[in-house]
C-alpha cells in the first residue's frame, strides 16, 4: 500500500481567466479538494508575465514567479497546469515537465491539437500523465469519456457545436434576421467574442478541437491541417429566413465520419433540420452528438467555454491525477493508432447542397442553371424565386439539391458564375440531413 502524501504541490503556469478560476478554486475549495483528492493539493508556484499587474484573485506575492525554471526545475512540483493558451512557450513548457517527469494537466486545444500523440507518448515514456479534459468543450465531459467509457464502441460519426463564439453569433442572427457584422460587434461588446475574432469566426479553435476528438474517437492521428475549415462570415440574414422556410437551422458544425477506412473531418456553416437536436443548441452553449455501434447515439451538452466551465475540468483532471499519485496507480496506456486509416479528401464527400443566387428574371433562367447542374451528375431537390428587383431586372434563386459529390458541385459552381444569366452566387451551404 502506497504511503499516503502529505500534498501534493502544484506548479500553476498562467493566473489569467482561467488560471485565476483554477488558483481561486484551489484556495477557497481547498478543504473539499483535500477530501476528494486524498491529501491537499498546494500551489507552490505561479508563473505570470506581470507580477505586479492588478488581477481578480489576491495571492500571496512569493507565490508568483517569471522565471518557468522555479517550476520545471523544481523537484518537490508534482503537477504542472499549463494554462496560458497558445503554441509558444507552452509546447515547451509542457515538454520539459513531462520529460522532468512531472504529471501536466492542460487546456491548450490548439497544443494538443498539433502535438498530443507526441506529448502522450512522452508522458508514458517518463511514467506520468498529461491530461487535457479542459481543452475541448470546457466543462463538459468529453476526453476521459472517450478515453474509457466509450472504448468498447467503434465510433461512427461526430456532430458538435464546439465554438460558443460563433454559435451565440449564429443564434443571433437566426432570431434577429441580421447580417453577421452587427451581431458580431454585439458579441464583442458583451464579452462572447475577442477584439480579434478570427480564430473563432474562421472555424480555426473548432478545428483544433475536432482534430483532438477524431484522433480520440477514431484511434489515429489527425492534425488541424487535416481538416477542412470554412468560417461564417459569408452568412448572411437572407440564409437564414431560406433556412427556417425550408425546415433548417443553420449551426457551423464540425463533423467527424468514419467509413472503409477513411476518416472526413470538416467545419463549416452547415444547414441542419431543425428537428436535429443540434439545431436547438443555441447562444454560448455547446454540444457533440456521437455515434457508436453499441452505444447508439449520445448527446454532450454544456457550457464549453469561461472561466467556470474550465476551471471545473482542469480541477477534475488534479483531483484524479492526484488521487493515482496517492495510490499508487500508474499512468494511462499509450493511446492506440492505426495507420491505415487515411483522411478522405473534401473533394470526395457527398452531401446536399444549398445555393442562393441572383439571376436574370426572364424566362429560361432555371433551364440554364438546371443543365448545369445536371452535366455535373446534381439533381435539384427545391427551387424557391422570390425578391425581384424591377429596376435591376433580377431576382433571387434558392436552390437545394440532393446528395452530390464535393468536386461536382465546386465545378458547377465555376461553370455557373460563367452563365450570362447568373449575376452572383451569394452563398453556398453544406446541407446534412
Amino acid at each position: 500500500m502506497p504511503k499516503m502524501r502529505q500534498s501534493i504541490n502544484i506548479g500553476l503556469m498562467g493566473l489569467g481567466v482561467v488560471g485565476g478560476g483554477v488558483a481561486k478554486a484551489l484556495i477557497e475549495k481547498a478543504e473539499v479538494l483535500a477530501r476528494q483528492a486524498g491529501c491537499p493539493l498546494t500551489i507552490r508556484k505561479i508563473l505570470v508575465s506581470h507580477p505586479a499587474k492588478r488581477r481578480s484573485i489576491q495571492v500571496e506575492p512569493d507565490l508568483l514567479t517569471t522565471d518557468a525554471g522555479d517550476i520545471l526545475a523544481d523537484p518537490e512540483v508534482d503537477i504542472v497546469v499549463e494554462v496560458m493558451g497558445g503554441e509558444r512557450p507552452a509546447l515547451d513548457y509542457i515538454r520539459e515537465a513531462l520529460i522532468s517527469a512531472k504529471h501536466v494537466v492542460t487546456a491548450n486545444k490548439e497544443v494538443m491539437a498539433k502535438y498530443g500523440p507526441e506529448l502522450q507518448a512522452l508522458a508514458q515514456e517518463h511514467q506520468v500523465d498529461i491530461r487535457y479534459e479542459a481543452s475541448v468543450g470546457g466543462g463538459i465531459p468529453l476526453i476521459a469519456p472517450f478515453q474509457h467509457d466509450l472504448s468498447a464502441n467503434r465510433i461512427s460519426a461526430i456532430y458538435a457545436i464546439i465554438n460558443g463564439t460563433t454559435n451565440y453569433i449564429l443564434s443571433r442572427m437566426a432570431a434577429e434576421g441580421l447580417d453577421f457584422s452587427l451581431i458580431l460587434k454585439e458579441a464583442q461588446e458583451l464579452g462572447y467574442a475577442e477584439a480579434d475574432p478570427a480564430n473563432d469566426v474562421e472555424g480555426v479553435d473548432a478545428a483544433y478541437k475536432l482534430a483532438i476528438l477524431a484522433s480520440l474517437a477514431f484511434h489515429t492521428k489527425v492534425g488541424p491541417e487535416d481538416v477542412y475549415r470554412e468560417g461564417i462570415t459569408r452568412l448572411a440574414g437572407h440564409d437564414f429566413r431560406y433556412a427556417k422556410e425550408l425546415g433548417f437551422a443553420i449551426k457551423l458544425l464540425a463533423i467527424a465520419k468514419e467509413s472503409d477506412d477513411e476518416i472526413e473531418v470538416r467545419v463549416h456553416p452547415t444547414f441542419v433540420p431543425e428537428d436535429f437536436i443540434l439545431a436547438k443548441v443555441d447562444g454560448v452553449f455547446n454540444a457533440v452528438q456521437v455515434e457508436g455501434d453499441l452505444v447508439g447515439k449520445l448527446l454532450f451538452h454544456g457550457e464549453g467555454a469561461g472561466a467556470r466551465p474550465t476551471t471545473s475540468a482542469v480541477v477534475a483532471d488534479l483531483i484524479e491525477l492526484a488521487h493515482n499519485i496517492n495510490s499508487g496507480v500508474g499512468t494511462r496506456a499509450k493511446p492506440r493508432f492505426e495507420p491505415s486509416k487515411t483522411i478522405r479528401p473534401m473533394s470526395e464527400i457527398r452531401t446536399r447542397y444549398y445555393l442562393r443566387m441572383s439571376v436574370a428574371d426572364h424566362p429560361g433562367v432555371l433551364a440554364q442553371i438546371s443543365k448545369t447542374l445536371g452535366d455535373n451528375l446534381i439533381s435539384i431537390s427545391s427551387v424557391i424565386q422570390k425578391g425581384t428587383d424591377e429596376r435591376a431586372q433580377t431576382a433571387e434563386m434558392v436552390i437545394m439539391t440532393h446528395p452530390a459529390q464535393e468536386q461536382a458541385m465546386q465545378r458547377a459552381l465555376r461553370e455557373m458564375e460563367g452563365l450570362a444569366v447568373v449575376q452572383e452566387i451569394s452563398n453556398f451551404v453544406r446541407v446534412e440531413a
